[in-house]
């Protein structure tokens, strides 16, 4: 089979769609045309999604396999103005244009990502497999009250199926394209009147997107080989109390080569004015870079993320009390080989060895009381910690003077946080409600480690030199949130909020003059200012007006939510030279604006027939930030921040042949945008794009089992989703075609 013959052909299945879509006149009505509702925990307490005054997305399970999304960066392509993007250095999420490009073990992201309400780091390991969940929550915008430090962007709340009273098991198998091979299995057991236990297994494996043209016999990277296990147990502790506890464990072995230099996409970069070029798919896919100074080793990847969570909601009267720990661990260990350019038309291949260990303990207390009363309120404490011990090692950069080792071993980065937060809601009337809310936050972060300059792989006190780096801060914000809803109508909801989110502050490799730590001295000749070795706190005010409402019977949603953001120090990174190296530097940008629009919904047009939408509108960009101290940027945009989108999507569900078939059809448009390396002052353009994704599914009446086919990036078109100051491009994913077979017992 050629190359081109493996991508997938999916002229049939699109002929059939279409053919689907067109002879709908004869389709049979659905049990059920109303829109579904969703019960939701956005402001930790469980409600209707309808009806709770937050800009939000929900995905749940049934949707999630339905769309064939597999993993977190999947999700973006069905939420307004969020991007997710699976790097090789981990996932970066973009809400509404606030981002954060620091994977590092110093670094915080702008939107907390958790897994069944336990906060997860590292971006290293945000982006899971997605088997056996009940829903997946989006919130836009700041959650600095309810949901803490690292949420100037929002939250995304990843809901496993906890263990019922039901006996239930499931399998499903998956073969697609680049050798897509995925399997899954779930088994719920009641074992007694109080226990109940559930295990979900699954294996994902596909091949890579990427072509080598470097002439090498080595694969490359944007594949995936990931075993994942879940086990969880619900215990009934008596009428008024139950223990949830879940423990995972996901082994990923991929290959972290998954780049290519950026001019496959761009012209005009060595001129400082990167131009879209025209180039095909596989063209762009190619990473045909042979490096001036030695060949390339075989790139590769082992990650282990395994975690124990425990949940204990006890009734205690008319007050309710939460418990919510975890204990997590990450283990992160690659080679890859950087495109590494020094020069506008010069560049190196450099390869670097990493390791890192992370470990993290956080524990929350929350209690709630007077819900459904004129006075609802919930409080409670926050305490996390986490641990890491990392080394870089970099070869291959003597051409920079640089000796033939260039390692950076740090540890241990501790950080701490603690936190004691309320909110309330008061019922003014029997159609409107007043809310209130606050957190304190108190930050202390440190790290100790060093940049060694060695002659072999063991540092050597003779021969080596080594330039500390430590620091340590402390900071602290008190988060707020005031807002007023009013029901206009029983399924109508109008409410408007002022939020306020905060990113703990940080440093960057250094040291002040006269400090010391490890046995290495910091003088004054090789020592950094205060100014360059720290950055400020990130804090964003978000003014947001909102309304939903259900009409035409329940047969049709829509949400609108407008906002407007004061958003000030907000943390940039990249790559500057310090002490004549090369170094990843973050600081402060000074202040940006943010305003926009978003609409979405759904609507049951026909029987049997769903139309979605979503339409967004976004102005975000700098008001004042000269990344060189000379050159301003003010006026520009932010990262993944296009200036519209549009949605649609169709579903149509019809009896035929003595079975259930459901086509769907969904397509996403997008505006350009930018993605900028102040730095090097780059501001690379990426073009507007649509992506359409299809697919057909079976199942006989009666019967347990289903099949479904589906194609994905119907336009087999790629874009960049993250570029970064060296010019390493990672792109998006191709066209793919897959079968999935599942059975429910």
């Amino acid at each position: 089979m050629t190359r081109h013959e493996s991508r997938g052909n999916p002229t049939l299945l699109a002929l059939a769609l279409s053919s689907l879509f067109t002879g709908t006149a004869c389709a049979q009505a659905a049990p059920d045309s109303q829109i579904p509702e969703v019960v939701v925990t956005a402001q930790r307490t469980a409600a209707l999604e309808s009806k709770t005054p937050v800009a939000m997305s929900v995905l749940t399970g049934e949707q999630l396999g339905a769309a064939g999304i597999a993993s977190v960066s999947d999700l973006a392509a069905r939420l307004p103005n969020v991007h997710m993007d699976g790097s090789y250095d981990g996932l970066k999420i973009t809400i509404r244009g606030v981002s954060n490009a620091d994977t590092t073990e110093k670094g915080d992201p702008s939107a907390a990502f958790m897994l069944d309400g336990i906060y997860i780091a590292r971006p290293q390991g945000q982006n899971l497999g997605l088997y056996d969940i009940d829903r997946v929550e989006v919130l836009r915008g700041p959650q600095g009250t309810l949901y803490g430090r690292n949420t100037t962007a929002g939250a995304v709340n990843v809901i496993s199926n906890a263990p019922t009273r039901k006996f239930e098991a499931a399998v499903s198998a998956e073969a697609g394209s680049y050798a897509k091979r995925m399997a899954s299995a779930m088994l719920n057991v009641p074992v007694t009147d109080n226990l109940a236990l559930r295990a979900a297994l699954a294996t994902h494996q596909h091949d890579s997107y990427l072509i080598n043209g470097q002439g090498t016999p080595h694969h490359l990277g944007l594949d995936r080989d990931e075993r994942f296990a879940r086990l969880s147990a619900k215990l009934d502790l008596g009428r008024d109390a139950a223990l949830v506890l879940r423990y995972d464990h996901t082994t990923l072995d991929d290959n972290n080569d998954s780049f290519v230099p950026d001019t496959n996409f761009f012209d005009g970069v060595a001129a400082g004015a990167p131009v879209w070029k025209d180039a095909s798919t596989d063209a762009r896919l190619t990473n045909g870079f042979h490096a001036p100074n030695g060949a390339p080793e075989q790139g590769r990847g082992h990650r282990v993320s395994a975690g124990l969570g425990a949940e204990l909601t006890w009734k205690l009267g008319p007050a309710t009390l939460y418990y919510l720990g975890s204990h997590r661990t990450l283990d992160d260990d690659f080679l890859v080989n950087y495109y590494y350019r020094i020069a506008p038309t010069f560049a190196l291949g450099v390869r670097e060895y990493f390791s890192g260990a992370y470990a993290q303990n956080s524990h929350e207390l929350r209690v709630a009381a007077g819900e459904g009363g004129p006075l609802s309120m919930q409080a409670g404490l926050y305490w996390f910690r986490e641990e890491s011990n990392t080394v870089y090692t970099f070869r291959d950069l003597e051409l920079l003077q640089l000796p033939p080792y260039y390692v950076f071993p740090h540890g241990p980065t501790i950080a701490r946080s603690k936190a004691a937060f309320g909110q309330a809601t008061w019922r003014l009337t029997d159609r409107m409600r007043l809310t209130a809310g606050a957190r304190y936050t108190d930050d202390d972060k440190s790290r100790v480690g060093s940049t060694n300059f060695q002659q072999g792989p063991t540092f050597n006190p003779a021969t080596d030199l080594r330039l500390l780096n430590a620091a340590a801060m402390n900071t602290h914000k008190t988060t707020w949130r005031a807002g007023l809803e009013v029901d206009l109508a029983p399924r109508t909801l109008v409410y408007g909020t002022v939020a306020t989110g905060y990113k703990a502050g940080g440093f960057n490799d250094g040291c002040l003059a006269g400090s010391s730590a490890l046995g290495i001295e910091c003088p004054a000749p090789v020592a950094v200012s205060a100014a360059t070795l720290y950055y400020r706190p990130e804090t964003l005010t978000s003014y947001e007006a909102g309304f939903k409402s259900r009409f035409w019977d329940n047969k049709a949603s829509l949400n609108v939510a407008a906002f407007y953001y004061d958003y000030t120090d907000l943390q940039l990174s990249s790559v500057a030279i310090v002490m004549g190296a090369p170094r990843y530097v973050t600081s402060n940008a000074g202040e940006a604006s943010v305003k926009g629009l978003e609409a979405d919904g759904q609507a049951s047009l026909s029987a049997g027939g769903r139309l979605t939408y979503a339409l967004t509108l976004l102005d975000a960009h700098y008001v004042s930030y000269t990344p060189d101290g000379v050159h301003s940027w003010a006026g520009r945009k932010l990262d993944r921040a296009p200036s519209s989108t549009f949605t649609l999507g169709y579903e149509q569900r019809f009896r035929f042949f003595g079975g259930r078939w459901t086509a769907s059809l969904l397509s996403r448009t997008s505006r350009a945008y930018t993605i900028g390396v102040p730095t090097q002052q780059l501001e690379y353009r990426i073009p507007a794009r649509t992506q359409t994704d299809t697919a057909l599914a079976y199942q006989p009446e009666g019967a347990a089992w289903s099949v479904q086919a589906r194609v994905k990036n119907l336009e087999n078109k790629v874009q960049p989703i993250t570029i970064d100051s060296f010019g390493m491009v990672v792109p998006s994913a191709p066209r793919t075609v897959d079968l999935r077979f599942d059975y429910r017992f």
